[in-house]
């Protein structure tokens, strides 16, 4: 079964406003930053986005196939760790309350329910590492989020 973000992430299809994953891996971290309607499309969920309203909704037939596709589990792998260099490479989502928090709950989820529990923890440490290094400015209600995530 090959819906839209199956395609998307194996990268052959665009997403809703026409980009392509290799598009969308080429973001620097300023377009990371500023654009939101990506996230989704790198990492679908079952729940429909409250932040982007019309995002992707992630069913249980596409989920499969993602899972047992290869290249579409490169795509997560390559948008995984085009995520773990934005985290790691910059700060200002180091702070109380910012978007990028429910952006790393969701990360953590998709990866978890379409890679493996093994890489949503590795990414789960690298934010949590980061946080703790900068002196912990994350708020706790984010952090407890991120830790549901895994499941």
């Amino acid at each position: 079964m090959h819906g839209p973000i199956h395609d998307f992430l194996r990268g052959t299809g665009r997403d809703g406003r026409g980009r392509r994953l290799a598009d969308v891996l080429a973001f620097d971290d300023a377009r990371i930053e500023a654009v939101h309607d990506f996230v989704q499309w790198l990492f679908p969920l079952a729940e429909a986005s409250r932040a982007v309203p019309g995002a992707p909704v992630l069913g249980a037939a596409e989920a499969e196939a993602i899972r047992g596709d290869p290249q579409a589990q490169a795509g997560l792998r390559a948008g995984l760790a085009r995520m773990t260099r934005f985290y790691a490479d910059t700060d200002d989502w180091l702070t109380r309350h910012d978007h990028n928090h429910l952006r790393i709950t969701r990360i953590i989820a998709a990866t978890r329910d379409l890679l493996g529990p093994a890489d949503a923890a590795t990414f789960h440490a690298g934010v949590v590492a980061r946080n703790t290094a900068a002196g912990a400015p994350v708020n706790r209600d984010s952090l407890r989020y991120w830790n549901a995530a895994l499941g």
